[in-house]
């Protein structure tokens, strides 16, 4: 959600999808309160411009459901109802980011490697460590991605989570294909907390604290990451839903 508000501060048109289907939790940290989301787009009732939230800097949000069980796993035509979906979205998108769930079952993979970047969180733990690795893993061997880029969170300097970043890269060197890329750090910082308990961004409450300058910098690291494919945006994403969906990809 921060990385959103960093990337629309930094000029971009941003669109942030909610895709931790079962569990959704951006609506509630930004204090939003959605009358429908997606499971309504899936259903038919909705179209996905009808289900579209404002938030900060101007961000717009795909409010997914949260506790609805089914939701975290999506049957093949449900989740063809959602590439569809937006395929025919109408507003003008420069950024799409799709916040997955933790875990790697179906859906978080299908949503995963369609996307154009894979941005994985690690923070100071070994069992964050062990599933940062498994999800690489799984998405370099089932989905053939072979780029990640690495975001070291709740470091107590820069150092730190340089050191996690390599922790991490000597394991995938050493049996998996792929390449890492460092975004860098956002350390521990009171503000976020508080932002967090407030249900704003840290960014708009406090863009002086040292987590808001981080993420801004992150925010431009990741706009200016080149390419990965011969479109962009919504039309990557698309590409690439359909093309993972058939099981070529």
């Amino acid at each position: 959600m921060n990385l959103a508000v960093g990337l629309a501060q930094a000029g971009q048109r941003v669109l942030l999808f909610d895709a931790d289907l079962g569990l959704a939790n951006v609506d509630i940290a930004l204090g939003l309160k959605p009358e429908y989301d997606v499971q309504h787009v899936i259903s038919g009732e909705r179209s996905l411009d009808e289900i579209l939230m404002t938030g900060p800097e101007g961000i717009r949000i795909i409010p997914a459901a949260s506790g609805v069980a089914r939701m975290a796993s999506l049957s093949p035509t449900e989740q063809a109802g959602l590439v569809h979906a937006f395929s025919e979205l109408r507003i003008p998108v420069d950024t799409l980011i799709v916040d997955t769930g933790a875990g790697i079952d179906n859906t978080v993979l299908t949503f995963t490697a369609a996307c154009q970047e894979v941005l994985v969180v690690i923070c100071d733990e070994p069992t964050s460590l062990t599933d940062a690795y498994a999800l690489i893993k799984v998405l370099n061997q089932k989905c053939d991605v072979k780029r990640f880029q690495i975001l070291a969170n709740m470091v107590d300097n820069e150092l730190q989570g340089r050191q996690l970043f390599e922790k991490l890269c000597r394991v995938t060197d050493r049996f998996l294909d792929v390449h890492l890329g460092f975004l860098g750090s956002v350390p521990r910082d009171d503000y976020l907390r508080r932002a967090v308990r407030a249900q704003r961004a840290v960014l708009s409450e406090y863009p002086r604290s040292e987590a808001a300058r981080a993420i801004s910098a992150i925010a431009r690291r990741v706009a200016a990451l080149p390419p990965a494919g011969s479109a962009g945006g919504l039309g990557f994403f698309m590409e690439r839903m359909i093309e993972y969906r058939s099981g070529s990809a």
